[in-house]
């Protein structure tokens, strides 16, 4: 919005064409998002706690939790300021930021009807597994064709550390994009277990796309890199900086021990952002490497569950594998700053593939 207001204004006043750089936007978003959050939290966890929107505490989880009554749908704070921070500094008229708004907002409704479901019956489980799924796969198969029928798109999936090796998808690229965003959003969701250990992971992924849609959008950094060029995609740095700014903020109510909770208002809309920006960016592979921490929460579960129902025995103690190590005896702090390290690593290791083959 202040691009298209002020920018024109910079054959009059010079300082105005600073507005024309993603970067001093980015920045902006970043600061816009992370003042907000501070400005809204206070106020947010007050009106939260007066509706007593009181986190649940699930039956099976480790005996030591003490946080029901925590207000959760936290969420709402990192996504308010983001949805704000993204409407002033990007260009409105770009397809890609709808498209990754669009897909967030219905995520953030979703997540919020589970929500509402969880506090008003206090219960830990809220709309059924089946239903949210399908709605998330709805969500995610429109948000795919929108993006495969984008003109000159190209079904090609870039493979980390092969440089002369992309197999063309086709058709089938469009259930593809939609299982990408559709996993991410619920790794991401898995992850939500201790006091902030999802939103250090997503903000460390939103940094390392920021940076990974920045070169995809200028084609000169694009081709030396050898990654695809995605036009307009430069505008979702934008939103990666509002994410990151938003998620900061959030996660100063969030540390240990939490006075808000994310919720799957926030946890299943950012998951499913991250996923709809890799997917836009055409780094959907890299983001598997980047968001590693995510996907060895939600294998975790997976591998507990098959071997569950095949031998009757389980591989952890507890799953996601953070319950896992809190059964172990670790520290709640110990876990979530070590699973940091990790996707620090992690984010290096896909950023250093972009030279390294």
């Amino acid at each position: 919005m202040l691009y298209h207001l002020l920018y024109p204004l910079a054959g009059e006043f010079g300082g105005f064409n600073v507005f024309r750089y993603i970067t001093f936007r980015t920045a902006a978003a970043t600061l816009t998002a992370l003042f907000l959050s501070f400005l809204l939290g206070p106020r947010l966890i007050t009106a939260l706690a007066r509706l007593r929107v009181g986190q649940p505490i699930r039956e099976i989880g480790p005996d030591h939790h003490a946080k029901a009554g925590t207000p959760t749908m936290g969420g709402l704070l990192i996504l308010l300021s983001l949805l704000v921070a993204v409407l002033l500094w990007s260009e409105l008229d770009n397809r890609p930021v709808w498209i990754v708004l669009g897909l967030t907002v219905g995520y953030a409704i979703l997540g919020f009807a589970d929500d509402y479901r969880k506090v008003t019956q206090r219960r830990s489980d809220g709309v059924s597994g089946r239903v949210k799924l399908f709605w998330q796969f709805l969500l995610a198969f429109a948000v795919a064709l929108a993006i495969y029928f984008r003109p000159g798109f190209s079904a090609e999936l870039s493979v980390p550390f092969f440089k002369d090796f992309s197999p063309h998808l086709g058709i089938l690229y469009v259930p593809f994009a939609a299982l990408v965003i559709v996993s991410f959003s619920n790794a991401v969701n898995l992850t939500d277990g201790l006091d902030g250990l999802a939103i250090g992971p997503v903000m460390i992924t939103a940094g390392t796309l920021l940076l990974l849609a920045y070169a995809a959008g200028n084609k000169t950094i694009a081709e030396y890199l050898a990654i695809a060029y995605v036009p307009g995609a430069g505008q979702l740095a934008i939103f990666c900086g509002a994410l990151v700014g938003g998620g900061l903020g959030f996660l100063w109510f969030n540390t240990y021990p939490a006075q808000l909770f994310m919720g799957d208002v926030g946890s299943l809309a950012l998951g499913g952002a991250l996923g709809t920006i890799a997917v836009l960016v055409q780094q959907e592979i890299l983001l598997g490497v980047v968001g590693g921490i995510f996907m060895l929460e939600m294998f975790s579960v997976m591998i507990q569950v098959a071997s569950f129902k095949l031998t009757g025995t389980r591989v952890f103690l507890m799953a996601p594998i953070h319950h896992h190590y809190e059964k172990q005896g670790w520290a709640e702090q110990k876990i979530v700053v070590r699973f940091w390290i990790v996707s620090i690593i992690l984010a290096l290791v896909a950023l250093s593939s972009l030279k390294l083959r």
